[in-house]
């Protein structure tokens, strides 16, 4: 039985490390938990199974006739018994094709609704998901279970209906039947049967590890495609077109080289099956022969034989198809159990109605947190009362968009405490903790949608509202040229639209939401000083109770906030006003100097 071993998140608030547990999980285990998502469809399964074996048993009975009339009615020469027993054949023709038609549009519907379900909890499991887990699965690995994986369950449910339910009939029925009409050429099949399932369960059971290695390396194709995509102007820009080529030929030539390593294993199966049951085929027309020619058959039951033969063979390959489609579905199911199985991480800690008493808004309290084993905050300690605003500035990577993921809780701290009006956000519903604020994060992304809905972002807001945010942004200048202003259609990433005039219309959709706390993490990079300028002016004299703070890289964003953290290699090189940080931080002073002195 193949395993699978993947990681369950379970953090363990220590000072240094977060512990993440392994839990090994069988593949098989991981497909039953898939198939529960059949469920709900029972009665319908088993209506169009009832329907498949009726279908089955009628395509069954054709040879049989064929050899009854062959055997039993040409011999009379009556023509009217040979065309009642031909229409009984064309009515059984025809009643095995329409019901073998509606059994398979019901298992149709079947796996379609039942992956539908199933992708719609992993989307909302992937939603769930903490930033940790996040970075552990990945966004490629997160969107290729999410589309190639669940066409891999959607391919073997219906299948599974369809020849899964249609071969197996077709097999033991057909030896049932050969039985009463030739028990010696039965005997040939049957010795021939042992040999295929030993065959199609030595290379399927190498089959299914090689369709995972193949899964993972393509998550390597779909996050090279997505990063060459999402970079497509840098990679232009840098003439890096030949180098990326060169990438991306090695991880589809790593793809080719798994899928034929896994096809061929599995493609072996067929002309072994073939070679098999010709040998089988041959020896039942040499026996058959000499048996009719020695008076111990008849014609009819040796040419039944032959189409029972001929159906059966079909039915075996059948099944060698069904073992290619379960092997991959196999793999595609540990993929997404693994993501369905992973157990919450931020889980909710304390009583949310224990509160300290704090005239902070918001508090670090001794701060630390680390990615990886190497922290990347240590000790932040610092308070903000409401309404406040805070600047937050330092070099590339010294932990300012870090401290926001904090705050919101995408990752968990390693050591301390952040609170929000003397409670703990840990002891918070994450739900009503995000609803407090209103967030421009780095690369934030802006939806092929109207402008309208890309500020509103589902929460149905006044359109009024959405107008008057958007002026506060300083975005109603260059949406009012707009040929249908809020209505107009953005293409996908905001493409259709500048740098600024996309940072400025994020910047609506946090400031629409009125919220009780706003982050701007880097969100005026793009911004001339003066509307730079005018965005800090809208936001101090419109949202004088909303808490601030505000990520930037140039100090002339920052210099009049309230209170300014400086931020070096994650630790706190200072803390203070401008003018404070001027006098006694070392490091404040250099980014002033290099920026403005100048």
């Amino acid at each position: 039985m193949c395993m699978h071993k993947y990681l369950l998140y379970c953090p363990c608030q220590t000072h240094d490390t977060r512990t993440i547990h392994i839990q090994t999980i069988q593949e098989e285990d991981a497909l039953k938990k898939v198939l529960m998502y059949l469920k709900p469809y029972a009665r319908r399964m088993l209506l169009g199974f009832t329907i498949k074996v009726i279908g089955t048993l009628m395509d069954l009975g054709l040879p049989w006739v064929l050899a009854f009339i062959i055997d039993d009615i040409i011999p009379y020469k009556k023509v009217s018994l040979i065309l009642l027993w031909g229409i009984v054949m064309i009515a059984l023709s025809i009643g095995a094709r329409t019901f073998n038609i509606i059994a398979n549009r019901m298992a149709s519907r079947v796996a379609r609704n039942s992956t539908e379900t199933l992708r719609h909890d992993l989307f909302e499991k992937i939603l769930s998901l903490s930033g940790m887990q996040l970075d552990y699965f990945s966004i490629p690995s997160l969107e290729s279970r999410m589309t190639s994986d669940t066409y891999n369950i959607h391919n073997m449910i219906g299948m599974m209906q369809r020849i899964g339910v249609r071969a197996p009939i077709i097999i033991i029925g057909g030896i049932i039947i050969t039985s009463t009409l030739e028990p010696v050429l039965t005997l040939v099949l049957i010795g021939v049967l042992p040999f295929l399932a030993l065959v199609v369960y030595l290379v399927s059971k190498k089959g299914i590890p090689l369709y995972l290695g193949l899964q993972l390396s393509v998550d390597k194709l779909v996050r090279v495609v997505r990063e060459n995509i999402t970079g497509i102007r840098v990679i232009k820009a840098l003439s890096k077109t030949a180098y990326e080529k060169k990438r991306f030929s090695d991880i589809n030539s790593e793809v080719v080289e798994k899928e034929l390593k896994a096809g061929t294993t599995m493609a072996i199966t067929n002309p072994i099956m073939n070679l098999l049951f010709n040998l089988g085929l041959t020896l039942v027309v040499i026996v058959g022969a000499y048996r009719v020619n020695n008076g111990a058959s008849e014609p009819g039951k040796i040419v039944a034989f032959l189409s029972y033969f001929t159906i059966m063979l079909h039915a075996v390959m059948a099944i060698q198809r069904i073992f290619v489609v379960y092997s991959k579905a196999i793999a595609s199911a540990s993929r997404i159990g693994e993501v369905l199985d992973t157990k919450e991480d931020l889980v909710i800690s304390g009583n949310d109605e224990m509160r300290e008493k704090s005239e902070n808004h918001i508090a670090f309290h001794k701060v630390s947190f680390s990615y990886t084993q190497e922290p990347c905050i240590i000790d932040i300690d610092f308070g903000i009362k409401k309404g406040e605003s805070l600047g937050i500035i330092g070099s590339t990577g010294s932990g300012k968009t870090t401290l926001v993921n904090l705050l919101m809780r995408f990752y968990d701290i390693n050591a301390g405490s952040i609170t929000i009006d003397g409670q703990d956000i840990r002891s918070m519903d994450k739900l009503i903790l995000r609803r407090k604020f209103g967030v421009v994060f780095q690369n934030d992304v802006l939806f092929a949608d109207k402008v309208y809905e890309n500020v509103s972002i589902g929460r149905d807001l006044p359109r009024d509202r959405v107008q008057v945010s958007a002026e506060h942004a300083q975005a109603d200048a260059f949406i009012e040229e707009l040929e249908e202003k809020l209505d107009f259609k953005l293409a996908i990433k905001g493409s259709n639209l500048s740098g600024g005039q996309k940072q400025r219309l994020l910047v609506a959709r946090a400031l629409a939401g009125k919220p009780e706390i706003l982050i701007l993490d880097d969100s005026s990079s793009a911004l001339d000083y003066k509307t730079d300028s005018l965005l800090r002016k809208a936001i101090r004299e419109n949202y004088s109770e909303t808490t601030t703070i505000m990520i930037a890289q140039r100090i002339s964003s920052v210099m009049k906030l309230d209170h300014i953290l400086v931020l070096e290699d994650g630790q706190m090189a200072g803390y203070g006003t401008h003018e404070e940080l001027l006098e006694h931080c070392e490091v404040y002073k250099e980014i002033y100097q290099s920026q403005l002195m100048s």
